[in-house]
């Protein structure tokens, strides 16, 4: 009997682009929990703080009060230290040896580019990297001090990732606009509910244009009625028994 990954398998031999969109569910057999939902760090709404995670993780917050955005930033960090990527991390990069393949994720723990992925858009930036954001010194990422201080000057310095609030990277959002102007072959939309209009585009595309669209995350969202196919199991199971059915009909 055919299993739900077949036709998906067949579809995946045929095509040569192909692009993932990946969020925080991808990493989840890395260890590493969700804000929110099934393993979430915050499901009961509101931190310590008294505030949502979204107002403590906000680029407002990181001005008036940087203490309590870095004591969320420093959780985060702690969960994300020593994380692997998985079996979903490395197929997709592993795809890459028959297709061209782009990933666009929300994620900030790095893990698609060290799985060997090549061409990835880190949308919401990473938490490898931290920057002075008042004289414009590069920080070290391993310091423990919470909130951490620049060397040079003093200031408290920030990661480079985009806090609630603030404006997406320009350069990434140019990467992605040329990417999606190329078109796709294949749109696989993995652990993320899709809520950010950037985020839901490339799918919402190519669901207009005819594409095969593959949504693979155990909860459904907003994007389950309208993909081509919805796997509702853990990318980890999911990616690799469909790549290795494609391998099998290649």
């Amino acid at each position: 009997m055919e299993t739900i990954h077949a036709p998906i398998a067949r579809e995946l031999t045929e095509a040569r682009r192909v692009l993932f969109v990946t969020g925080a569910g991808i990493s989840a057999d890395s260890g590493l929990p969700t804000y929110r939902g099934v393993g979430g760090l915050y499901n009961d709404g509101v931190t310590e703080d008294g505030l949502s995670i979204e107002d403590a993780l906000s680029g407002d917050c990181m001005v008036i009060h940087p203490e309590i955005t870095w004591k969320y930033l420093a959780q985060i960090e702690r969960n994300c230290r020593g994380a692997q990527p998985n079996a979903a991390h490395l197929t997709i990069a592993a795809l890459e040896e028959k297709h061209e393949v782009v990933v666009l994720t929300q994620n900030i723990d790095g893990l698609h580019l060290r799985s060997g992925s090549s061409n990835v858009i880190e949308i919401h930036g990473t938490l490898d990297e931290r920057y002075c954001a008042h004289c414009g010194a590069q920080a070290d990422a391993g310091d423990p001090a919470v909130p951490p201080r620049c060397v040079p000057c003093g200031r408290i310095v920030r990661p480079r990732v985009v806090l609630f609030g603030e404006m997406l990277p320009g350069e990434a959002l140019d990467r992605l606009y040329r990417e999606m102007a190329r078109g796709f072959d294949m749109v696989f939309v993995i652990g993320t509910t899709a809520v950010f209009p950037y985020i839901a585009e490339p799918v919402a595309r190519a669901v207009r244009d005819g594409v095969p669209t593959v949504e693979i995350n155990p909860a459904r969202t907003h994007l389950s009625a309208r993909v081509r196919h919805q796997i509702p199991e853990r990318a980890a199971s999911a990616l690799p028994e469909i790549a290795r059915l494609a391998a099998g009909t290649a």
